[in-house]
Order: C-alpha cells, then sequence, then structure tokens
C-alpha cells in the first residue's frame, strides 16, 4: 500500500512559526515521524510539501494510479482552495486532511475548509499524531 503524503505553504518553517502553536519540532522531525509510522503500518509513505497551490495540485495529479490514498495537510490552502479540492475530487482517492493545529479553536476564517469535501475525515489538533492517525484510518479504510 501506498500513500503520498501532501504538506502545504509554511509547514517546511516548523520549529520555527509560531512554535506556541506548532510546536518545536522541525519539519525533518515531521518527516521522519511519518516515514517511521509508515513503516510500521507496512506501508510505503512519500512525504511531499510545497508553498505553491499549483504544484500540489499538479502532484495529486500525479499521484492517480502510483498512489492508493493520499493524506493532506494543505494547511492556509485549506480555507479557500477550490483547486486543490477540485484535484482531490478528480484523482477519487481517498484522503484524509490533516492539521497539527485545532483549526475548530482559531480564527474564523481557519475553521473553514474548502478541501474537507474531498476527504473521508478530518484531523485536527493532535499534532504529528494526527498523521499517524490518518495513515492508520486509510489502511483500514483501504482494507475493508
Amino acid at each position: 500500500m501506498r500513500i503520498l503524503v501532501i504538506n502545504g505553504p509554511n509547514l517546511n518553517m516548523l520549529g520555527i512559526r509560531e512554535p506556541d502553536i506548532y510546536g518545536k519540532e522541525t519539519y525533518g522531525d515531521l518527516c521522519a515521524y511519518i516515514e517511521e509510522q509508515a513503516e510500521k503500518l507496512g506501508v510505503e509513505a512519500e512525504v511531499y510539501q510545497s508553498n505553491s497551490e499549483g504544484a500540489i495540485v499538479t502532484r495529486i495529479q500525479e499521484a492517480l494510479g502510483v498512489y492508493d490514498a493520499v493524506v493532506i495537510n494543505p494547511a492556509a490552502y485549506t480555507h479557500y482552495s477550490i483547486a486543490i479540492l477540485d484535484a482531490l475530487k478528480a484523482v477519487s482517492l481517498p484522503a484524509v486532511e490533516v492539521h497539527l493545529s485545532d483549526i475548530s479553536t482559531r480564527e474564523d476564517f481557519r475553521q473553514v475548509s474548502v478541501t474537507r469535501d474531498a476527504c473521508i475525515a478530518q484531523i485536527s489538533g493532535k499534532g504529528f499524531n494526527g498523521y499517524r492517525e490518518a495513515m492508520e484510518m486509510l489502511v483500514e479504510y483501504l482494507n475493508k
């Protein structure tokens, strides 16, 4: 089973950007955590990050026929990217949306997710563990 993990804008700045919200662990720490958890689950995970909406759309499209599922943290694009929503719908791969912070308790605009509609679930506010939970959820979903 192959899972593509996509991280959106500014996630490459983990550990530097607002550590009181996102923690002090780095993006490298996140990638290592995802790879470790994927190995424990017996799945292959590729981690991808971009600050560019178009690059994320292209990567989602390229996932068709290559990956079985997608874990996506669209970051700021969560709240307004119809393009990412449409790409997720177009490839029809099961996807889980993940957010490190609890977006339901943040600013009003952060509480709205347009990309959620293309996902089987949303996990928010569980830090790095949200990625593990998302992969577990997708493994279970695909094994049904």
